[in-house]
């Protein structure tokens, strides 16, 4: 296909946004770095962000007299992208409660997804546990559900599929909601169904001293999960659009909340596409983890696992050991990398 051809005015436009987003970063780049060569920082310690705002991060020290504050920070500009739960190096500047961040610590996990522009985006860093998040409404997409999957396996993040929203199941969504969380339970995932407005079940205890991040699609309801297990941080909430039922953006950026329990929380923008476009048909394959006992079997090394004779991933559809809906699932992802 060819590439669709820009107007002048459009190709302008561009450059200018270009142009203002090369003069934000250096205006940044030159702030710290003036912090750094005027010698106005303190000692160098490691911290955790915890939120963006604007250009700026906000770290909690976690050493020494300052453990527990949170600073405003710009960032050393040869740092890659910094996220929610990224343990770094900083220092506290003589201005009140800021400084610069100078190095970013070994990550032990990252959750990444592709932005529109179809570059890999770090959403958060150090996780112990993902809960998605699906609600009644909007109608949770079994396929979506699929490719979250992909992405805790790629990242050996555990998963806990989480239905919330109870109150809203009816006898016209009963049948379908209850199916499809049995279909995901009968490859080994946990699964809750829950209400944060309700009964939340065991979900306290369950992400007692873990890193855990909340994510899933606008309007499922994170934010009130968290409100419900941490009242006092009274994150805004949305009603879902009436109209459009896809919900409505609250958080704009993943924050960190501490767990008296132990543990911390982050919610997590609302996504409604979860692309994985960026993996190879091997990684893809190691996201269907039913899948996993059938690789090699086929009788031709290039099968493509649809009508072949001697399709190993066929006959374990015709056998009852893998989902028609997930084999199928698998190969239309294959095809769409396939394009790109």
């Amino acid at each position: 296909m060819s590439q669709r051809r820009i107007s002048r005015q459009q190709s302008f436009r561009i450059d200018r946004i270009q142009a203002e987003r090369i003069a934000r970063a250096s205006k940044r780049e030159a702030k710290a770095e003036a912090l750094l060569e005027g010698g106005a920082l303190g000692a160098e310690q490691r911290g955790r962000i915890i939120a963006h705002y604007g250009v700026q991060l906000l770290v909690e020290a976690l050493d020494g007299e300052l453990a527990g504050q949170r600073f405003r920070c710009h960032r050393r500009a040869n740092l890659d992208a910094l996220v929610t739960g990224d343990e770094v190096i900083w220092q506290p500047a003589t201005e009140a409660a800021t400084g610069v961040i100078t190095a970013l610590l070994p990550r032990r996990s990252v959750l990444v997804r592709p932005d529109p522009y179809h570059k890999l985006k770090p959403v958060a860093a150090n996780i112990d546990l993902i809960l998605l998040i699906i609600a009644p409404e909007p109608t949770p997409s079994a396929e979506l559900i699929d490719r979250y999957l992909i992405a805790c396996e790629a990242t050996d993040i555990q998963p806990l599929l989480v239905l919330n929203k109870a109150d809203l199941i009816s006898e016209g969504n009963r049948d379908s909601l209850t199916a499809l969380l049995a279909s995901f339970a009968a490859l080994g995932y946990d699964t809750r169904t829950l209400s944060a407005h309700g009964d939340t079940g065991d979900l306290a205890s369950l992400v007692a001293q873990h890193t855990v991040v909340f994510v899933g699609q606008s309007g499922v309801g994170k934010s009130s999960l968290i409100n419900t297990l941490l009242p006092d941080v009274a994150q805004k909430v949305k009603e879902i659009s009436t109209g459009s039922k896809l919900g409505q953006h609250t958080t704009t950026t993943a924050c960190w909340f501490d767990v008296p329990t132990g543990g911390a929380l982050i919610d997590s923008p609302g996504i409604r596409e979860f692309g994985v476009w960026h993996m190879n048909k091997d990684e893809l394959l190691a996201g269907f983890i039913e899948l996993q006992p059938f690789i090699g079997a086929c009788r031709f090394r290039n099968c493509a696992h649809a009508s072949e004779p001697g399709c190993a991933f066929q006959q374990a559809v015709l056998d009852g050991h893998v989902q028609a809906r997930r084999l199928a699932s698998f190969k239309r992802l294959v095809s769409d990398i396939g394009t790109r």
